[in-house]
């Protein structure tokens, strides 16, 4: 069968078209894949540009942040010991990203859960510690998946605002703990607004004494790799990432995007709940008043920065948790204020989101120009 010139012509046209359109796509996944990895770079640069303009030499405070966080096995113990709840709570932010909610109340639900667990801990004497710890730990889970979990129903059932609504129970979450440990479950001495530290048999065992890194952080990863599986190879997951990318669409799928809102929200308040528990059996052994250093809110950066991956989330956390640790050491060595850390992580983030961002600027531009074109 005999082809014409104007069919050639429109076959090579569609093919160039075609690898365009390849090589396009490449692009913007490269893009979307290293965007962590260059944000965390130029967060530094730009942080060195403000160290100089402070007077600071930013080689020598960068060399004290490494060294705090990386300069000895006390130091990586003590980076890792940092990101446990970060590790946690983080997985409960980006799980619940995946099914298109923001869980902004993941301090809230800390708190929650260190409450639930630590009452459990106190109250509940007498268990040998391989049930006790589980036990608490179980209720840190449940607390923080109520305290999650109902944002999670309003906005399923009734539409209202996830965001707004976690926001407020953190501030609820704080007072309600403050007034205990100031009153009802204060320690007999009453000096201190904090609890009576938590028995033995609740105590988080520590398998690393560099640090006191404890057995919190294999709890973590386990709990990371479960989340994989449950987000990348169970019907349950599929469903919520569904959600995630297309409500109704879902619905007319046959999934419910009511109860799968709802789940979502009760695993990520629940992931929060047991950050709190964590930090507490393993750390600080007694709930205090405002005892976390906003956990809770660095694992919405932890979450974005690790591209609501499991993996991802556990590198952030680390990175997260090298930044804490380090800070330490910067300040005392070379009297830099820790809240160069903090603005180097808001910097990371910023840059995290401006890079989401591009690739869909990049689409909409190039469907444009096929319409136009």
């Amino acid at each position: 069968m005999d082809i014409s010139p104007t069919e050639v012509i429109e076959t090579q046209a569609r093919r160039t078209l075609g690898r365009r359109k390849d090589r396009r796509t490449w692009i913007l996944w490269a893009l979307r894949s290293s965007a962590p990895l260059w944000a965390v770079v130029l967060a530094f640069l730009i942080g060195a540009v403000v160290l100089e303009i402070a007077g600071i030499d930013p080689l020598r405070a960068y060399g004290a942040m490494l060294d705090g966080a990386v300069g000895s096995w006390a130091a990586v113990g003590l980076t890792l010991q940092k990101s446990v709840p970060l590790i946690l709570s983080g997985l409960g932010v980006a799980f619940a990203y995946r099914c298109t909610l923001f869980n902004i109340g993941a301090e809230g639900q800390l708190y929650i859960g260190a409450l639930v667990g630590t009452v459990l801990a106190l109250y509940v004497p007498g268990l040998p510690a391989w049930l006790h710890i589980p036990l608490c730990l179980l209720g840190g889970f449940v607390g923080g998946a109520i305290w999650g979990g109902l944002p999670g129903y309003l906005r399923a059932r009734r539409g209202l605002s996830e965001i707004i609504m976690t926001i407020l129970l953190n501030y609820v979450a704080f007072w309600f703990t403050s007034f205990l440990v100031h009153g009802p479950i204060q320690e007999p001495a009453g000096y201190y607004p904090q609890t009576e530290p938590v028995p033995d048999s609740a105590v988080l065992p520590i398998f690393w004494d560099a640090g006191r890194l404890h057995i919190g952080f294999l709890i973590a990863l386990a709990i990371a790799a479960l989340v994989h599986i449950v987000l990348f190879r169970t019907a349950l997951g599929f469903q919520i990432r569904a959600v995630g990318h297309n409500p109704k669409v879902a619905q007319h799928a046959g999934i419910s995007p009511v109860r799968n809102m709802i789940i979502a929200m009760l695993v990520s308040g629940g992931l929060a709940g047991m950050a709190g528990i964590v930090e507490i059996l393993g750390v600080q052994r007694r709930l205090s008043d405002f005892f976390s250093p906003g956990y809770g809110y660095d694992a919405i950066a932890v979450a974005l920065l690790g591209n609501a991956n499991p993996l991802g989330v556990v590198i952030a956390a680390i990175f997260f948790g090298a930044l804490r640790a380090g800070s330490n050491m910067m300040q005392r060595s070379v009297a830099v204020p820790a809240a160069v850390a903090g603005f180097i992580q808001g910097i990371t983030v910023l840059f995290v989101v401006i890079a989401g961002a591009i690739p869909q600027v990049h689409v909409h531009w190039g469907l444009r120009k096929e319409r136009h074109g």
